[in-house]
């Protein structure tokens, strides 16, 4: 007896995974054998796919909404493809592209236009990977150009650091002891005074005639 399955991914925990249910259902794919997974392609050991896999046998059908949800790049797509249909017999429907249906023309013919068709498009999901990569590059480019800052906040300093740095100087107190009094690391509050003493060496020079 065969099986129907279908398997939807999201990158992250925050996208939302509604798109491609909608079509699972539409599908009439048993809710039951939707696999939801949400976790970044650039990382592709996913466990719940991986146990999908292991779970198929020879005459089941596995649904997927577009061809990128198989791998992150063109090689590993096709070697997905290759496992999933060849070694374990498993028949795979993409919903964006009725042509990758394996359940249509099993003669030469058939078999030839769909392994053509997958070839396009797993080429073009990994060109349209790296387009967005690379726009998102330039994103960030631009907007450190314009001074916006990624990553954590950097946590505030106590209203007396001058003093501390002036104590630190004239060795009256060590690094590592100003380091706690802050909250910070000793790494951080390196790279926190040379920051201080550049910001005032460009106050004076300003201010200076």
């Amino acid at each position: 007896m065969s099986y129907t399955y279908g398997y939807v991914r999201v990158s992250t925990k925050e996208q939302n995974e509604d798109r491609q249910m909608i079509a699972m259902r539409e599908a009439n794919v048993p809710e039951k054998n939707i696999v939801i997974e949400k976790m970044s392609g650039a990382d592709f050991e996913r466990p719940k796919y991986m146990r999908l896999t292991r779970k198929m046998k020879p005459g089941d059908v596995l649904y997927i909404k577009s061809i990128d949800r198989l791998g992150r790049n063109y090689e590993e797509i096709q070697e997905q493809w290759r496992i999933l249909t060849k070694e374990k017999g498993v028949d795979i429907c993409v919903l964006d592209m009725p042509l990758l249906d394996t359940r249509l023309g099993k003669d030469l013919v058939g078999t030839f236009v769909s392994d053509i068709v997958l070839q396009v498009l797993s080429f073009v999901a990994e060109n349209e990977r790296d387009n967005i990569k690379q726009r998102q590059a330039e994103g960030i480019a631009v907007a450190r150009e314009k001074g916006v800052n990624f990553g954590r906040p950097e946590k505030p300093l106590p209203v007396d650091f001058a003093q501390l740095v002036d104590a630190i100087d004239n060795r009256l107190i060590s690094r590592e002891e100003a380091s706690k009094m802050c909250g910070i690391s000793v790494s951080t509050l390196y790279r926190r005074i040379r920051k201080y003493k550049l910001e005032n060496e460009e106050s004076v020079k300003k201010y200076t005639f």
